[in-house]
């Protein structure tokens, strides 16, 4: 079982409190004989507004000495994850989620933006002090 990131428990209850439906906390990624584990598995209940969306999010603090390596390391798991959900869950959505800290402080960076706009990565910014939601970039 992986460790949890420092800013887990405030995505989950960012996502709960969004309307979401924690289903899975890790969310297995089985493929075959490897098995994988996501942070969080979520889904969207039926009459809300995004009927029946289905999400895994992989959740991602960025305090690492070199943001860059965390970048890289974050990029290919979720490279990793998306190739095998399509296999077995292609119903599911894979975010990584950040906090507004890192958001704020690297992804708004021009070369994080360009590799982001390359890798059209999906992420959920998370206040982590109010454990809110604060922006879906698809």
């Amino acid at each position: 079982m992986p460790k949890l990131d420092i800013i887990h428990n405030a995505v989950k209850n960012a996502l709960i409190k969004d309307g979401w439906s924690i289903t899975d906390d890790p969310y297995v990624i089985q493929y075959r004989k490897t098995m994988l584990y996501a942070d969080l598995g979520a889904e969207r209940p039926i009459a809300a507004e995004r009927d029946g969306q289905k999400l895994v999010v992989e959740v991602k603090s960025f305090i690492g000495a070199s943001k860059i390596q965390d970048l890289k390391e974050a990029l290919g798991q979720y490279d990793i994850y998306r190739y095998l959900l399509e296999e077995i869950a292609p119903d599911r959505k894979l975010y990584i989620a950040i906090s507004n800290v890192a958001y704020n402080t690297f992804f708004t960076q021009d070369v994080t933006q360009l590799i982001l706009n390359k890798h059209q990565l999906p992420i959920i910014v998370v206040d982590i002090g109010t454990e809110e939601i604060m922006q879906w970039i698809n």
